[in-house]
């Protein structure tokens, strides 16, 4: 059958039409740039926690901890970053050769991704800040200075 200029051979049109329409590649593109988008805001929130901790020190409560979880985030959020753009550049899954490394890929960053989300959980669990107020292991009414804080 012949319409429009297209012949799919088994008379459907509309399959054809939905074929030439919808580039499958550059859906995944778009996909992979908005996670990354969003994976700079992860990433800016980790730093900034990463400052807040810095900046408290040992006082706070789970310092070390603390620390270890946020760099472990912003390293794996690295790693994805790396991934993604494996994914969004190098690899088309409209050829067949591509297809099978992109779904490992995607796999790998999916795994990684949860992951940091898990790490991230955790480390909103232990930030224990309270307004401007550090939250730390000392009491409330230690000297400092010569002052009472409360």
């Amino acid at each position: 059958m012949k319409s429009g200029g297209v012949d799919t051979g088994d008379g459907n049109i509309i399959s054809e039409i939905i074929k030439k329409t919808l580039d499958v590649n550059k859906y995944a593109t778009k996909k992979t740039i908005a996670q990354g988008l969003l994976d700079v805001a992860l990433l800016t929130a980790n730093a900034s926690q990463l400052k807040y901790v810095l900046q408290v020190g040992e006082k706070h409560e789970f310092y070390v901890l603390m620390l270890t979880l946020i760099i472990i985030s912003i390293l794996l959020q690295v790693l994805q970053g790396c991934l993604c753009v494996v994914l969004g550049s190098r690899l088309n899954i409209n050829k067949e050769n591509d297809q099978t490394d992109a779904n490992k890929a995607n796999n790998v960053i999916l795994c990684v991704n949860i992951v940091i989300m898990a790490t991230n959980i955790l480390i909103n669990s232990f930030e224990m800040k309270d307004g401007d107020n550090v939250v730390t292991t000392e009491s409330p009414l230690s000297t400092t200075s010569g002052t009472t804080s409360l």
